[in-house]
């Protein structure tokens, strides 16, 4: 609704901040009501943060050297730039955008995708599945934005990528039981992705 059927109008907008308060309320009431507990922000932990860097690390490779490789010739980059032209988003917005996204949105995504849904599909199914399970999910929340943006082969490549991280964040989180560790691998992949933005939108 707010990326294409009805972007640009505030039934999209509406629609848009209704989702993002529905995702993050869903995890809190289904804890209150559903399994009786009382919220609790997750204390920082050290708990597999040496596992958070190298994985980090590795994603953050395997991005940076999938884009050199081969998927920069495959984004149209005179397309990319008339959309976000179009949103008015300079240098200053971006990396304003940026910082939102890479401190605060990404913790909510771990707050969201690990610690309810992994663990949601975990009350249900063995542990690896649950980390499949959470990994698909994760991409599908993804795909349309790519779809806007990017042609079939970056899509494609794109969503691997995502549900690549997904199940990596999704497999730490039940591996360590901190939040944190997740959120630290997240950052990496975070990191270069909006590297290589600045770089086409503005270089």
């Amino acid at each position: 609704m707010g990326m294409v059927a009805a972007e640009g109008t505030t039934l999209g907008e509406t629609f848009y901040v209704a989702s993002k308060a529905w995702v993050l309320l869903l995890p809190v009431l289904w804890l209150m009501v559903v399994d009786r507990k009382r919220p609790s922000v997750p204390r920082p932990s050290g708990r597999g943060m040496v596992a958070a860097c190298v994985t980090g690390s590795l994603i953050f490779v395997l991005i940076g050297g999938a884009y050199l490789l081969f998927a920069r010739s495959w984004i149209d980059v005179p397309h990319m730039r008339e959309e976000v032209q179009e949103m008015d988003l300079g240098k200053l917005k971006y990396l304003g955008l940026v910082a939102y996204l890479i401190t605060i949105n990404s913790l909510l995504e771990e707050y969201v995708w690990r610690w309810f849904v992994v663990t949601r599909c975990e009350a249900l199914l063995p542990r690896w599945w649950a980390v499949v399970a959470s990994g698909l999910f994760f991409t599908l929340h993804h795909i349309i934005a790519l779809w806007v943006y990017f042609d079939w082969r970056i899509i494609v490549l794109g969503s691997l990528g995502v549900c690549i991280g997904g199940m990596t964040w999704s497999w730490l989180y039940l591996r360590y039981r901190n939040i944190w560790a997740a959120y630290v691998s997240h950052v990496f992949a975070d990191v270069v992705i909006f590297a290589i933005g600045y770089q086409l939108l503005f270089m």
